[in-house]
């Protein structure tokens, strides 16, 4: 199985121009046109099943200040109609699964607003941008929000490292700001996206050795050299697990062949490019119970 647990689902005009200009950057063809002929339902599912992917986390964004806007609603309601196509006969299916997005200076109660979405909604986990809506990850804000995530079950996945968009404070994206949250929520699966890039690798790596519930997600690293940044990355392969962060990266397929052919056992590789994430997003337990609803 293969999870990719970083997947933006903003069309063009969700993003404010800077965010698109740098992203055109990474890809050689016109990005515009690869977003909207991907970013239907039919294009979303064929895209992903294309790479091998058998599913992927779609996230909600609300940074009207820095990157953009793809609301819950929004989000959901993509979500909902992409997994709605009908599964192929063989081969990954391509699903998505919905993390919403709580913008602290927005929305006022955070635990009520993430348990309706989670309970009423269907999402399945949580995305934080500090660096994108310029709050720390340990602000006392989040944790009624971190608190109700805990109860629900669900993971957070929050942004660490920095960003080359306008507007973006670096400063919030020191992944030991998370060590508060790992003490406090010890049955709150939290993910660190992009690996504290690239100031903060050590200390990614250390948190994730650290705090049984904190995992380094590497999306928007160049698989390749994750090795480079990460020695020891094999000694910690359970509580590693990929994302590609397209649109950003929007090659579905790249880092995935690069992650291949790193020297690391095929247990590991197992572990980073699905084992993990299944485990966080009760895949396994989600893709039996369908099975068995659809045997009825």
């Amino acid at each position: 199985m293969i999870v990719d647990f970083h997947l933006h689902v903003s069309r063009p005009e969700h993003e404010h121009p800077w965010v698109l200009d740098f992203a055109q950057e990474q890809y050689d063809g016109d990005l515009l046109e690869l977003m909207r002929q991907t970013l239907t339902p039919e294009g979303i599912r064929r895209a992903l099943q294309s790479a091998g992917i058998d599913h992927a986390v779609a996230l909600a964004e609300v940074s009207p200040v820095t990157t953009g806007t793809i609301s819950n609603e929004q989000t959901i309601a993509f979500v909902r109609a992409a997994n709605a196509v009908p599964d192929p006969p063989t081969g990954p299916a391509g699903r998505l699964i919905p993390f919403a997005n709580l913008n602290p200076f927005i929305e006022g109660d955070l635990a009520a607003r993430l348990e309706q979405l989670v309970q009423e909604q269907g999402f399945r986990g949580i995305k934080v941008y500090p660096v994108y809506q310029l709050h720390y990850s340990n602000d006392p804000r989040l944790y009624p929000m971190y608190a109700k995530a805990q109860e629900l079950g669900i993971p957070a996945l929050v942004h660490t490292g920095s960003s080359a968009f306008k507007g973006a404070r670096i400063k919030y994206g020191d992944p030991l700001h998370l060590d508060d949250v790992a003490i406090d929520f010890p049955e709150l699966n939290l993910l660190m996206a992009h690996g504290g890039r690239p100031f903060w690798y050590e200390q990614a790596f250390w948190m994730a050795r650290r705090h049984p519930n904190v995992y380094l997600e590497v999306s928007g690293l160049p698989a390749k050299k994750l090795l480079e940044y990460f020695p020891r990355l094999e000694e910690i392969a359970e509580k590693v697990v990929y994302g590609s962060d397209w649109f950003g990266n929007p090659d579905l397929r790249r880092n995935i062949d690069a992650i291949m052919d790193l020297p690391l056992g095929p247990e590991a590789k197992e572990l980073i490019l699905g084992g993990n994430a299944a485990r966080l997003l009760g895949l396994v337990e989600m893709e039996r119970t369908a099975q068995a609803e659809a045997s009825q």
